[in-house]
């Protein structure tokens, strides 16, 4: 999901804009995929671990048992984050896919204009076990509002802060910060002889436009109108964009090498105690591979502007996760709704989300006493009280990757050293949204 320059963004844009408009599709079973046995699929997992390698670990061993129960053979293709967009966006249009894939669930609305993903009709959900299983959060960033489906979640996430307790300790810090004021005043105390207070990752383009987004709700700002018209330079959008970067630039809580940050580099640093606080997507599994345990650190809700704030300015988390797709011209459309049966079932979802550290979307699965952990607790409260799903229009993927490309720019900007006042923010922003394909 991380490109390194606007150009590169501004072609994703128009990718994705040829997808929306250029791509339907047949009925469903039409079509040709990458996979031409029937007694075969083809599925590309995004990666959920800390390699490639640890995705493959957990996965082969669950798809064994799928081709056990179905005789139905998975083969199976982990890509990295940085190449998972593009390898969708390239099969959107030349329908050439895999069988099944995932998707961030934030690509949900615009993957479904393109018309290349099955859409989760009654009868889907029905193949599947019924709609009734997910978690109603996780089904909010499943499509656009008053059409079906475009997937279904496989992994929940929700943002926390993540806090070591030792670097606390000795700060005098008692307790995590629970306002933006309070995180500054902790980080200053925290930055100090090597160390920073907080870690970010600040040339991953989602990573800061969802900042920017949850940031934006604070601020009583939307991204996008009710219409679907981008508002991405609005008042407060400004204010929400220049708070995060002002964490590196103003405050000098975050260190300027952040700025250059991508790929769980952060996670590293966190782990290796050289940054104090960092906000992440449910963050215990990576932490576990570079041998932190639960023990050296705490979560908390992410910060809000003021106390007890409520609606829209109580939002401290995008309804972040993964959702599960069926590449629309897949040749075995009911052997692929057969393997979403299987990894959305009870037992699977408690085994995947487990073994990657996340909450299972399904109600009964995140039930189960292995996900009442203090981090996941605080986690699964989030999703259920105060995060909203990222919007849910066909350019939402522009968004993440124009808005995070000019966050990016800015924070590189702050980093060596220049001023970013409001009127910088304002007039990357802008720039951003001229890039917008017109609706």
């Amino acid at each position: 999901m991380r490109r390194t320059r606007a150009t590169a963004a501004a072609t994703l844009a128009a990718a994705l804009a040829g997808a929306a408009t250029g791509c339907g599709g047949g009925s469903a079973g039409g079509g040709r995929s990458s996979n031409d046995n029937p007694e075969q699929l083809t599925y590309w997992a995004s990666n959920q671990g800390a390699t490639v390698e640890e995705d493959k670990r957990v996965l082969i061993p669950e798809l064994k048992k799928f081709q056990r129960r179905t005789s139905i053979a998975v083969k199976l293709e982990v890509i990295p984050w940085s190449d998972l967009l593009n390898r969708v966006l390239a099969a959107t249009i030349s329908g050439q896919g895999p069988d099944v894939l995932n998707i961030g669930n934030t690509w949900s609305a615009s993957l479904q204009a393109g018309g290349a993903l099955l859409p989760f009709d009654d009868a889907a959900f029905r193949a599947i076990g019924g709609k009734d299983r997910f978690v109603p959060s996780a089904l909010a960033a499943t499509g656009a509002a008053g059409k079906d489906p475009a997937a279904v979640p496989l992994y929940s996430l929700a943002y926390g802060l993540y806090y070591n307790k030792k670097l606390f300790r000795r700060a005098g810090i008692d307790a995590p910060p629970a306002t933006w004021d309070e995180l500054v005043a902790d980080g200053r105390k925290l930055t100090g002889g090597g160390r920073w207070g907080l870690a970010i990752e600040g040339a991953s383009y989602a990573e800061n436009s969802h900042h920017a987004f949850v940031l934006g709700k604070q601020h009583g700002a939307d991204f996008f109108d009710r219409y679907g018209k981008p508002r991405f330079d609005s008042p407060g959008a400004v204010a929400a964009v220049k708070q995060f970067v002002d964490l590196l630039a103003q405050e000098k809580i975050v260190a300027p090498g952040n700025a250059e940050y991508a790929t769980q580099r952060s996670v590293r640093d966190f782990a290796a105690g050289k940054a104090a606080m960092l906000m992440w997507q449910s963050a215990a599994g990576a932490l576990k591979a570079h041998n932190m345990t639960p023990k050296d650190y705490g979560v908390a809700p992410v910060p809000v502007r003021t106390k007890g704030a409520t609606g829209d300015k109580g939002v401290n988390s995008m309804v972040a996760g993964i959702n599960l797709a069926v590449f629309k011209n897949t040749d075995n459309h009911d052997g692929a709704l057969k393997f979403v049966e299987f990894m959305t079932s009870t037992a699977e979802q408690k085994r995947l989300n487990s073994s990657f550290g996340a909450l299972p979307p399904v109600e009964e699965a995140q039930r189960d006493k292995a996900f009442a952990t203090p981090d996941l607790t605080v986690l699964r409260e989030t999703l259920a009280k105060s995060a909203a799903p990222l919007p849910m229009v066909p350019e939402e993927n522009q968004f993440e990757t124009l808005v995070g490309t000019a966050m990016k720019e800015l924070l590189a900007d702050a980093a060596a050293g220049h001023p970013v006042g409001a009127a910088d923010v304002k007039e990357r922003l802008a720039k951003a949204q001229q890039q917008m394909p017109p609706r």
